[in-house]
């Protein structure tokens, strides 16, 4: 998708507790393989530096892949432990297939910066295939060839080489079992790429975006939300999500030219959380239920029905909003807004290890042992706790009691609403610690808030 960072900025700031109740689990039973695409095409996000303290305080996002070598960037993060994907303009391809260039280029953009700032990988050029250019298209191995070569001169043997792909790359996808590379570019230019990958020990990277294949029928099927799933009649797989059969189909091309055994990484991917009015499929709820499930199964293990038991190194796009995108669903695939605020999680937001101090409440009789309520903390803004209501009443949880005339109406302030919203949400999804998380604006009481005719569930 050549950096395009889509983000959300609209309200519900908090849509992460949805995601985070369902899959903190593999924060701490599997190998977290979730990393993100730092895009930079904005003219209002934090600087580098802010960025690395996020990330390493506040979630467990240990890969970025970026668009560019930006020297800014790989200064803030070094010493920070972020494993970094970087890439070479796809202007520089031509020039990078001349090993002179390649070693100048490597001097220039990874030797100032490494080991300190861990550059795991490089990617030349940015969905190459997908430009159309033949002169392009015709260096871009070469080039491969060559960075690799450079970097071995350079004693840099530990970062790898490749390149992400759109699947445009296929001439056939559908069924799965069918995928082909396009022609002219199978044998002539996947296969040379293919063996480089071989040989070197390197992933295939690719770009599935079920965002741009779904139709009104198929909804659900990109969503991962139940459907009754589309027959690959070749294989007798009845497919249940649209990613596994973009997946499966990549692998299909390049089992077909006798690679099958190549890594696949997942460079981009990811679902628009606002767009145009009436745009289909694009809203904050499309993209939660996207990537929410997306962590899940690329972190279960399962694999594809074609590649069994695998587990793909994947980078959700975005990082942030991006505000000088050309349009609004574009602008919006972000997880954050440029100010830190969630727009939604995908399970990479820390739950917060300290609870804070328990706030004032009233005594919790003996009927009550064992109960607990989810309530703000003493010191949380205003602004945070109407995020949390915007929120709460926006998925699902009923919000009549804090509306006019409700039995919690009064006193008709932030704080008491947010109150019993967040402990109507905490009591609904199960009273998980992590569903009173709320960006670290909540707590967990032992003490019953209820008070006249307002009554908190436990």
């Amino acid at each position: 998708m050549a950096n395009h960072a889509l983000s959300p900025d609209k309200r519900s700031l908090l849509s992460i507790f949805f995601i985070t109740s369902t899959l903190v689990i593999y924060q701490s039973t599997s190998e977290y393989t979730i990393g993100v695409n730092y895009g930079t095409v904005a003219d209002n996000l934090p600087p580098p530096a802010q960025v690395d303290s996020f990330i390493k305080d506040q979630t467990t996002i240990d890969k970025i892949k970026i668009f560019d070598t930006n020297p800014t960037i790989l200064q803030a993060f070094a010493n920070s432990g972020i494993v970094f994907t970087v890439s070479v303009a796809n202007g520089d391809v031509i020039s990078l297939s001349k090993l002179p260039n390649a070693q100048s280029w490597v001097t220039t953009n990874i030797v100032p910066f490494y080991p300190q700032t861990q550059i795991h990988r490089i990617a030349v050029g940015n969905e190459i295939i997908a430009t159309g250019d033949k002169n392009l298209i015709a260096h871009l191995v070469p080039a491969m060839r060559s960075l690799h070569t450079a970097l071995k001169l350079a004693n840099l043997t530990d970062i790898q080489v490749s390149t992400s792909h759109s699947l445009g790359i296929l001439s056939v996808s559908v069924p799965p079992s069918s995928g082909r590379f396009r022609r002219g570019y199978d044998r002539v230019i996947f296969g040379p790429m293919l063996e480089f990958h071989r040989q070197t020990n390197t992933p295939f990277m690719v770009c599935p975006y079920p965002y741009f294949g779904f139709t009104d029928k198929t909804l659900d099927y990109a969503l991962f939300k139940p459907n009754d799933g589309i027959l690959d009649e070749t294989t007798g797989i009845r497919y249940t999500n649209m990613f596994d059969a973009q997946m499966d189909a990549v692998y299909s091309a390049m089992k077909r030219l006798d690679y099958g055994d190549v890594d696949i990484v997942v460079a981009e991917t990811g679902w628009p959380s606002a767009g145009d009015p009436n745009q289909p499929g694009v809203s904050l709820e499309n993209a939660v239920s996207y990537n929410a499930n997306l962590v899940r199964h690329v972190n279960s293990g399962l694999g594809t029905p074609l590649m069994p038991n695998r587990t793909f190194e994947t980078y959700i796009f975005s990082l942030f909003n991006e505000d000088l995108k050309p349009s609004t669903s574009e602008r919006n695939f972000g997880l954050f807004r440029p100010d830190f605020s969630a727009v939604y999680d995908v399970g990479i937001l820390r739950t917060v290890q300290s609870m804070g101090p328990t706030p004032t409440a009233a005594p919790s009789p003996a009927s009550d042992e064992g109960k607990k309520w989810c309530v703000p903390k003493e010191d949380a803004s205003d602004q945070a706790l109407q995020s949390n209501i915007d929120f709460v009443c926006s998925s699902g949880v009923d919000c009549k009691p804090i509306q006019d005339g409700g039995s919690c109406f009064d006193p008709n302030t932030i704080r008491s609403h947010a109150s019993y919203a967040m402990n109507a949400y905490y009591q609904a999804n199960g009273r998980n610690d992590f569903d009173c998380d709320f960006i670290g604006t909540g707590v967990i009481t032992t003490g019953d808030p209820s008070y006249e005719e307002c009554t908190y569930g436990a």
